[in-house]
């Protein structure tokens, strides 16, 4: 992956109608005007976040329908958020933008939602093979550990070996609610690795090749049977969520799911983060 500094971030997007203008010309640039459709030259109007058709004097307000509409916030503190996302392998944290952005913490939560609700992961089905396993995520409280524990909420995850990862936070573990998960998310003859949990037996009645691993007995490696790939996603994600966010309520951890569930499906991309993040803001525009 290329890296892309914060030298460069400045000089690129050095002010407010920099920034402005990488939208517009990402979003506008080489098409035709909406209106008169001809291929026109636009110019920006003063004091105001938007272009204006040399040809037919229409107005185009490129921040309409992206996370950044309506925001009072400036709009290169709003690149520098996304900068620090992309650029922090362990998240920010609202505290963090507060600091850097010299923001209110009611602005910066509001920021970090809003760029996490870019994360929303896709339909592609998982194939080949692949690891299942569930972990627990929540407030440390005395008790029981592990699965059934009060006060952590259940998190089931399936990866593709070399490929990508799924992150779902479910109401329990049970087969009922795993099962149509798993259906839905990988395809039909996959060669499918868990460990010896219950909820995984009727895995291999329903279209899948079925392997497991009897963590019990403490075996953790069998041949190629392993659940290594989806344990080693779990321990960063916890790490993660711990040393930057401490804590994350059950109603938003599905979110900061979603967000290191696409750091990892993009470990591999060539381009710059940043990059990449500016246009997930585009496809929902």
């Amino acid at each position: 992956m290329q890296k892309f500094t914060y030298k460069e971030f400045n000089k690129k997007y050095s002010d407010d109608n920099a920034c402005l203008e990488a939208i517009f010309n990402a979003r506008y640039g080489a098409k035709k005007c909406p209106k008169c459709k001809h291929k026109s030259k636009f110019h920006k109007l003063s004091k105001r976040k938007c272009y204006s058709c040399q040809n037919c004097g229409y107005n185009i307000f490129p921040l309409a329908d992206t996370i950044f509409h309506k925001s009072s916030t400036s709009l290169k503190d709003w690149f520098f958020a996304i900068y620090l996302f992309a650029t922090s392998k362990n998240g920010v944290s609202a505290k963090e933008l507060q600091r850097q952005l010299g923001c209110t913490y009611k602005t910066a939560w509001r920021i970090g939602k809003q760029i996490r609700l870019l994360f929303s992961q896709n339909n592609i089905q998982l194939f080949d093979v692949v690891e299942a396993d569930e972990t627990y995520i929540g407030g440390k409280k005395g008790g029981k550990r592990g699965r059934g524990a009060g006060n952590k909420t259940a998190v089931f995850g399936i990866v593709q070996r070399k490929g990508s990862i799924k992150v779902k936070v479910v109401k329990n573990v049970k087969s009922k609610t795993l099962l149509p998960i798993i259906k839905e998310n990988v395809k039909n003859g996959a060669r499918f690795i868990s460990d010896e949990f219950p909820s995984y037996s009727k895995v291999g009645k329903n279209g899948y090749n079925h392997n497991y691993i009897k963590h019990a007995v403490k075996e953790y490696v069998r041949g190629d049977i392993h659940t290594n790939n989806i344990e080693g996603f779990w321990s960063q994600l916890k790490r993660s969520i711990d040393g930057t966010h401490h804590a994350v309520s059950p109603k938003y951890l599905q979110s900061y799911v979603d967000e290191f569930s696409y750091r990892y499906n993009q470990r591999n991309a060539s381009s710059p983060l940043f990059y990449l993040f500016l246009e997930e803001v585009l496809k929902r525009a």
